[in-house]
């Protein structure tokens, strides 16, 4: 018997919306002969329901049965992640001008009051004071010369340091803000899967 092999690679990290089937397709790649691989991609594994909250995670072991249920002659080899996490999307509503406006207003304000407490504590005011004095020779208790400028540089300096101006970016590097948020985005997908781990050894000790 002529046994087919295809090759699979997990995703790892899909959405779903809720009710959605979700199929091979949907959370793998798979590598082999044409036909074999249209016969697999559509063998469904789930359908999202209420109870699944918002997060569910995929085993390699699950698409590996569900696919030797459809035909056992497959062989399958695997790469890559064994699981893969399934975010489910709820339906949210749109944030209403107000709510925008008061969270835009508390950034603005908590942003400012906190470079102002950077400022005083490092005596930034008295920097400015002794720099004009050594440039102009003049003693001045608000260098506006120095502060406007400042003050220019530190916004261009942050727009720069976050790689975005709106939805204008300069340029493919990742930010250091999008690269905390990835490196948090891991350390939580592995929890979820440790724990999800944990789960299944609990419900294996219950039977």
């Amino acid at each position: 018997m002529i046994m087919a092999v295809v090759y699979i690679r997990m995703r790892n990290r899909v959405q779903a919306k809720g009710n959605q089937t979700v199929r091979i397709k949907d959370i793998a790649r798979i590598i082999g002969p044409e036909e074999v691989i249209t016969k697999i991609e559509e063998i469904i594994l789930l359908t999202v329901k209420k109870e699944d909250k918002n997060i569910i995670v995929i085993d390699l072991a699950q698409v590996i049965m569900a696919i030797r249920k459809v035909d056992p002659t497959i062989e399958v080899e695997t790469f890559g992640p064994s699981q893969t996490i399934i975010e489910i999307i709820l339906s949210k509503k749109k944030m209403s001008y107000l709510t925008f406006a008061l969270v835009w207003f508390l950034l603005f304000v908590g942003g400012g009051m906190t470079i102002m407490n950077f400022h005083v504590d490092v005596s930034m005011g008295e920097v400015h004071q002794k720099i004009f004095t050594i440039i102009t020779g003049k003693v001045e208790d608000k260098p506006l010369l120095i502060q406007i400028p400042y003050s220019f540089g530190l916004g261009m300096g942050m727009i720069l340091f976050f790689n975005h101006f709106f939805k204008k970016r300069f340029n493919e590097e990742p930010s250091p803000l999008e690269v905390e948020m990835f490196n948090y985005q891991q350390d939580l997908d592995r929890y979820v899967i440790m724990n999800e781990n944990k789960e299944n050894v609990r419900h294996l000790d219950d039977r």
